[in-house]
């Protein structure tokens, strides 16, 4: 099915937004030691100014997704647009610690609006292949974002330790884009039953979990997307600790090979609805779990700054395969008039693996070093193929 030219152009508006949700952190990891410099902090506390706003995140996302169910996902966009450029472009103008601090929280509530808003609104702009195809962009978006980023937030650092953060103003000037192009995808403001987003708390809650008993597979697909962001970071943390192992030690040369991790997701999520008419959306999951089972393994063993590259760039394919498929998923799973709460939930779940990845992974360093932290990825990729595996012949 072929995509309209105003849906074409939302699309696009849609897509560019989807790499601004991975640029709240990205942009800023090249300067971190500037930031600790610059106010005087722990590298601790500088490092809070890159992940406060994904916990913020987690708490959000859920109210935001009861409004967009409430009221549509176009003004929860727009807003979330306009949120996210005033909240991040703060730090360019703010020289302490917490008023610093609380301009992440901002960013976190913005962050959370945006990204739910574009779930919803690629489920109720788009259908059958062209949602495929659209999901298959929106993760190809995030890859490139996690590649394009932090060269850009590295760029601007070498200026000034505070130019980072005027970047993150793009969000305005695409929140204006949206007014524009973004069409309303309902008629009334309260679409769907919105008597179920206003009641009192313990009937919301049963009322959610009372869908998770019709579909027992919402849950494992949302362990899915925790899982693939706890491996990703695995990726994000500690590989930048490995590669000086094989000679590359420069923030330039490292910030390479994450960009190679971002764009070869890129690559696999632009191919998605493709090759979704070749295999099966749990068998193209499969795929991404063996090509994290190889790549988590071949960093266990490359010796050289060339070979290096393989591990990142098998990773990134696989996840160009997982993130459009957790999407469609939730689509398909998730009551119509609540899909903004369901997906919302993918936000909470996928940024709670990120926070929670060096925790997960971080002890094991002094135990096993960073090679062994990839064995034991390896290892968790290979037990969750089999169980996807067990799963499919049980169905």
């Amino acid at each position: 099915m072929s995509i309209s030219t105003s849906r074409r152009r939302s699309l696009w508006v849609i897509v560019a937004a989807a790499t601004l949700t991975v640029m709240a952190g990205a942009i800023l990891g090249p300067v971190v030691p500037q930031i600790q410099d610059e106010l005087g902090v722990s590298g601790t506390a500088a490092g809070l100014i890159i992940t406060a706003h994904g916990g913020v995140i987690v708490l959000a996302s859920p109210l935001m997704g009861s409004l967009v169910d409430r009221v549509g996902p176009r003004r929860p966009f727009v807003a979330g647009l306009f949120v996210y450029g005033v909240g991040g472009g703060a730090g360019l103008v703010i020289d302490s610690f917490v008023p610093l601090l609380l301009s992440r929280v901002v960013l976190g509530i913005g962050t959370a609006a945006v990204y739910t808003a574009i779930t919803v609104l690629i489920y109720e702009l788009y259908e059958g292949q062209s949602m495929e195809r659209a999901l298959g962009y929106r993760s190809g978006a995030n890859s490139a974002g996690a590649a394009v980023w932090p060269l850009v937030g590295g760029a601007a650092g070498a200026v000034a330790w505070n130019l980072p953060f005027g970047v993150y103003f793009v969000a305005v000037p695409l929140g204006l884009v949206a007014v524009l192009t973004i069409p309303e995808t309902r008629d009334g403001a309260a679409d769907g039953d919105g008597s179920d987003a206003s009641a009192a708390l313990p009937a919301r809650v049963r009322a959610t979990l009372a869908v998770f008993r019709r579909q027992p597979a919402l849950l494992p697909v949302y362990l899915l997307y925790f899982g693939a962001n706890a491996l990703l970071y695995a990726i994000v943390v500690f590989y930048p600790q490995f590669l000086p192992e094989v000679g590359v030690s420069s923030s330039l040369a490292i910030s390479l090979y994450l960009a190679a991790n971002g764009t070869a997701g890129g690559v696999s999520a632009a191919v998605y609805d493709r090759l979704l008419n070749r295999a099966g959306r749990a068998t193209l999951v499969g795929v991404a779990f063996l090509l994290w089972v190889l790549g988590f393994g071949a960093a266990t063993v490359v010796g050289t700054a060339v070979t290096a590259i393989v591990p990142v760039v098998l990773f990134g394919l696989g996840v160009g395969l997982v993130f459009p498929s957790t999407f469609a998923w939730v689509e398909q799973f998730a009551p119509p008039d609540r899909q903004g709460q369901f997906s919302a939930y993918v936000a909470s779940f996928g940024y709670t693996g990120q926070f929670l990845s060096p925790l997960l992974f971080g002890p094991l360093v002094p135990l096993v070093g960073v090679r062994g932290v990839f064995a034991v990825a390896a290892a968790a990729a290979g037990v969750a193929a089999l169980a996807l595996a067990a799963a499919t012949r049980r169905s």
